[in-house]
């Protein structure tokens, strides 16, 4: 049988997932090829979306017209907003979901997507064709003909031939995946699911380089088998936050979590099988997260602790069984059950299934543009773990760039939306988006170890707080044509009420013998002059919320807008209470904007530039950075090196 399409998307993962509704979307006929129709968007560890930094991602995702925000929304069964004892620049969302609900909430949206088919079969070879390209030679004006190599489609283990103008590989932990409880080895790129044997080779096998990473998840625990007295309980937020920008929330039960500390017996029976421990008998030799390390890796890398912070966390709504954040294992079975009892909440404990670890092949992303192409193989694009990330979020940011410039090649984006003639890679600059900053950092320096977002990665986080996203990306996604008309005109409404709020609050004026007693009551000097009501909203004791108990006009504005009022109006006040720090970071963005439109790609024969170092020579030789400040921020590229590049321009 053979298929064909604009694109073509491989895995139905959170990459895969957005990658085919951004792409379709924007008009591209487009087929998601997945192993199992039933475990779309499978959360395949935690049952949560969001957390630091990830929470931006996903806020950035929807603003952009994706969809894991309203899918969160709607399978929501705990939300919590991270980190507010700080300032509003690393605030961060995070949301418990329903493992089961949010895998059908996300089936019923791609069965709703316009131009999106699903095709149930596993990729097994990348269709790759050689075709001549007319390339300069040198600085002369002659062209030399050279191969070059464009993926143009993928072969199925049951025979299916599915050609399209572009692919998009998001294949996961599924690419010679291999499983470890204890000395067991399993093939696989899941627990109970098989691992791709041989995409990685024809993929390869055309120059691209593969390597390979490990993660692991905990034991799931079934809650009847738990002492709840012997645990402390950990309750959602009960202001009502949501992840995505549109007016639409879920209506699920919401319930709690709860924590609890191992102890010194736990770590005794957990030592007793460190020999056992495929990451330390030898067994993995591949790089496992720095961030999310297993409970045997603690123990070994902190001695001297005497316990460590567990989670539990229901996986839905309506199921027993129950995920153990904190307790990420490969031991063997025995060992990890034995150790879990040890602790009194778990002492009669009943487990669906223990920890495990699981490597698979990944590709170094140093060989991708920001538009997540292969500088390999043309019209190959990649997004999610193949890239050396780990996480949901982080996954689902690069499917959604993946997915909009996959379909902006493949020359039929546009004809839903307003972006009919744009043929410019689409790409997020670090200033713009985590997003931006999540792609720049893979593919100008590359990963030695599953890269996680936070909020120390991005130099300029108070431009890129989670409750802005939509100021900053939703007119960007509507000229593309991803973000739909609803979407947009709810963003101008809200820009609208915050703007209304700004300019009341700068223009009313207070009068001293009118609030001061209110003023003192709420703990803040009271004045001796006249002022304007924002000088009493950038007071740290103050905030639109205790100043409109006793500002009536100030009240009234504040109730206008229809919708999402207090996401309204905490925006306004984070724009009145940081605009010097805000205005500050954006002229630092815009000098590096300047490095940024400094083209250099082409322009060099880096081997033969004496006046760089030999690192810098070999680093840029290997990435061909577009631009000079993607070339300032790879590692061994030095000041030194930058200035002899300027020079060299005549800058």
């Amino acid at each position: 049988m053979i298929l064909k399409y604009d694109v073509i998307v491989i895995g139905g993962g959170h990459a895969g997932c957005e990658a085919a509704c951004a792409s379709a979307n924007m008009g591209a006929k487009t087929c998601l090829v997945t192993m199992d129709m039933n475990k779309i968007a499978q959360m395949s560890c935690n049952p949560a979306i969001g957390g630091i930094a990830k929470g931006q991602i996903v806020r950035e995702i929807d603003a952009l017209g994706g969809q894991m925000g309203l899918v969160t929304d709607a399978t929501s069964i705990q939300f919590r907003m991270l980190n507010v004892g700080k300032g509003p620049a690393v605030w961060s969302p995070r949301a418990q979901c329903d493992r089961g609900k949010f895998i059908w909430e996300w089936r019923r949206r791609l069965d709703e997507t316009e131009n999106l088919e699903i095709w149930q079969d596993q990729a097994d070879e990348l269709i790759v064709e050689s075709v001549a390209v007319a390339q300069p030679l040198g600085s002369a004006a002659s062209l030399v003909e050279e191969q070059t190599k464009r993926a143009i489609g993928v072969r199925t283990i049951w025979g299916a031939e599915i050609y399209a103008k572009c692919i998009i590989l998001t294949a996961g932990t599924f690419l010679n995946g291999l499983m470890h409880i204890g000395r067991k080895m399993v093939d696989g790129g899941r627990i109970a699911e098989p691992a791709v044997p041989h995409l990685t080779e024809s993929i390869t096998r055309h120059g691209v380089v593969s390597a390979r990473m490990k993660t692991g998840t905990p034991v799931r625990i079934d809650k009847r088998s738990v002492h709840f007295e012997d645990l402390e309980i950990q309750p959602g937020e009960n202001r009502p936050y949501q992840f995505s920008y549109l007016n639409q929330s879920g209506a699920l039960k919401q319930l709690p979590c709860w924590t609890v500390n191992t102890n010194e017996e736990v770590h005794e029976i957990l030592k007793s099988g460190l020999a056992d421990s495929p990451l330390y008998n030898g067994q993995i030799q591949s790089i496992g997260p720095r961030y999310c390390p297993s409970i045997e890796t603690k123990l070994v890398t902190f001695p001297d602790r005497e316990k460590h912070p567990l989670f539990l966390e229901p996986e839905g709504e309506n199921t027993n069984e129950m995920y153990l954040n904190g307790f990420s294992s490969s031991l063997p079975m025995d060992v990890q059950i034995n150790a879990l009892r040890k602790m009194p909440a778990f002492r009669d404990v009943k487990v669906y299934r223990p920890g495990y670890a699981i490597e698979y092949d990944f590709f170094d992303p140093t060989q991708l543009n920001h538009s997540l192409e292969s500088k390999v193989i043309a019209n190959l694009f990649m997004a999610g773990q193949v890239n050396g990330t780990t996480g949901y979020e982080e996954a689902g940011g690069q499917g959604t760039i993946a997915g909009i410039n996959a379909a902006l090649k493949a020359g039929s984006a546009g004809s839903c939306g307003t972006a009919t003639n744009k043929t410019e890679p689409f790409v997020l600059h670090r200033d713009e988006a985590y997003i931006g900053v999540l792609i720049d950092d893979l593919v100008t320096k590359g990963v030695d170890e599953p890269y996680r977002m936070f909020t120390s990665r991005a130099e300029y986080r108070i431009l890129l707080r989670q409750d802005d996203a939509d100021a900053r990306l939703t007119e960007k996604a509507y000229e593309l044509g991803l973000a739909k008309r609803e979407r947009y005109d709810w963003w101008l409404e809200k820009k609208q009420h915050i703007e209304e709020i700004e300019s009341f609050c700068q223009d009313f004026a207070i009068k001293p013998k009118l609030i001061n007693s209110s003023l003192e009551a709420l703990g803040t000097t009271p004045l001796q002059f006249g002022c304007k009501l924002i000088d009493l909203v950038n007071r740290p004791q103050l905030n639109l919320a205790n100043l409109s108990e006793i500002i009536p006009a100030l009240k009234e504005v504040l109730n206008r807008p229809v919708n999402r009022k207090e996401e309204i109006a905490e925006a306004a006040e984070i724009r009145m209470k940081y605009k010097g720090y805000i205005e500050r970071e954006k002229v630092v963005a815009e000098k590096m904007h300047r490095l940024e439109n400094i083209k250099i790609k082409g322009h060099f024969n880096y081997e033969e530039l004496q006046g760089l170092s030999t690192e810098c020579r070999q680093k840029l030789m290997k990435i061909q950075p577009e631009t000079l400040a993607q070339a300032s921020r790879i590692p061994g590229v030095s000041p030194s090196d930058i200035n002899v590049l300027l020079v060299l321009m005549g800058r």
